[in-house]
């Protein structure tokens, strides 16, 4: 059991007192000191949930899997930009060789972007003309982290042999089969053509700019077959079979691809290789500035409430000089005055401090819940604000404290 002095006690319980005496004070200023908590942990709470749902978005994409494409497209985020040469295009010979002649232990899938602007039918129903086709493998549902729900994939035959066969998103599904009819056989028409579907996907949910739900999966055989276009740049997707195996495998298909490429030994790579949380990566460092900035922002309003804790503290003082006096006369000392303030200035502090954590951890969590990300809570911002609020009650307390710990008795008896 921890033994608390006896004037400790009485100091805080001075110090209560006082507090419940100018109630209406006292709550404006744990009010002050909440709004700074609120803000600084709400912003930061919403932050994390921003980058967890940025964690999860791209995990989706496909974890633990690298992709080999051309660098003829350009990425900017802020101030980065990437792959600005524009290199030739991956050809499906080339896809199909690589395909081939990597000996190691992953998986490998060639996939193409056909069109995000089909319309899929289904007798007299139809979708808006925002479908995403993409060309597929029998390997790609693995490479590219989707699931089933129903049906089967692709057998590598029906890609050899360019079927017309497609596995659709569940908000497809939803959209054509409004019967609640059982689309596995059924016979669907994109872009002018009729695919029978063999599968459906499980929810996935949107991810940077396009629904996974509204997507379709044709071979990719068929791909180059009726959604053919001049050098059509084909995607490989490299999954190791082991997640250690990561870097060995990017070493040794970069190695293969440049010899597919013919590349001599001198010759700059004309291919990127990405791993699948590369992007993902450069989003969480660009948000790492509006952490910065969301953090300055709320020490500013800290600072104000600082000051404004500080004010009232002085107001106090001033407000019972009388009662200082009478205290000194029967013989308090000058630190056990300079204490009570300071209690009382902690103990407004930390009321205010937990108000604001719990208020900025509800506002940081009701972002979390509109962008689909699961609760949070920031024990490091807990921790944090309850340190910061404890540092602000001292700051604020200390000068106050001081002056009533030095007005003279006599002086302050008389004290009008």
């Amino acid at each position: 059991m921890i033994f608390i002095p006896d004037l400790l006690k009485e100091n805080f319980k001075i110090s209560i007192d006082s507090i419940r005496t100018n109630l209406l004070r006292s709550i404006l200023t744990i009010l002050i000191i909440a709004i700074g908590i609120m803000a600084l942990v709400g912003i930061l709470t919403a932050i994390d949930a921003i980058k967890n749902s940025i964690s999860d978005k791209f995990l989706m994409m496909g974890a633990n899997t690298f992709t080999i494409e051309s660098r003829g497209m350009r990425v900017q985020i802020g101030k980065n930009r990437y792959r600005a040469k524009n290199f030739s295009y991956i050809s499906f010979k080339q896809a199909q060789r690589f395909k081939k002649e990597f000996n190691f232990p992953a998986k490998v899938s060639i996939s193409i972007f056909a069109t995000g602007t089909a319309t899929a039918k289904y007798k007299s129903e139809k979708t808006d003309p925002n479908t995403l086709v993409i060309g597929a493998d029998e390997n790609y549902l693995f490479t590219g982290g989707y699931e089933l729900d129903k049906g089967r994939n692709f057998t590598e035959t029906e890609i050899q042999n360019s079927r017309n066969l497609a596995i659709i998103g569940s908000e497809l599904k939803t959209q054509l089969f409004k019967k609640k009819e059982d689309p596995i056989n059924k016979i669907i028409s994109i872009g002018g053509k009729r695919y029978k579907i063999i599968g459906v996907l499980k929810t996935k949910g949107a991810s940077i700019g396009f629904s996974n739900d509204r997507a379709c999966m044709i071979p990719v055989t068929n791909v180059r077959q009726y959604f053919s276009r001049p050098q059509m740049s084909f995607k490989i997707n490299v999954m190791p079979d082991r997640p250690e195996l990561m870097d060995i495998a990017i070493g040794e298909s970069e190695g293969l691809f440049r010899i597919i490429r013919k590349l001599d030994v001198t010759d700059e790579t004309d291919f990127n290789i990405s791993k699948s949380d590369n992007l993902a990566q450069m989003l969480l460092e660009n948000i790492s500035f509006v952490t910065i900035a969301a953090t300055i922002i709320g020490i500013i309003t800290l600072f104000g409430a600082a000051i404004g804790l500080m004010n009232i503290m002085l107001v106090s003082v001033s407000e019972r000089t009388r009662e200082i006096g009478t205290r000194k006369a029967i013989g308090a000392k000058s630190s056990t005055i300079k204490q009570q303030f300071l209690f009382e200035a902690i103990v407004i502090g930390q009321l205010g401090g937990i108000l604001g954590i719990i208020l900025g951890i509800i506002i940081g969590n009701l972002v979390a819940v509109s962008i689909g990300t699961s609760f949070i809570i920031p024990w490091i911002w807990i921790f944090g604000g309850v340190v910061l609020c404890l540092f602000v009650s001292l700051a604020s307390g200390m000068f106050p404290a001081v002056k009533a710990s030095k007005l003279d008795p006599i002086i302050a008896l008389r004290y009008e």
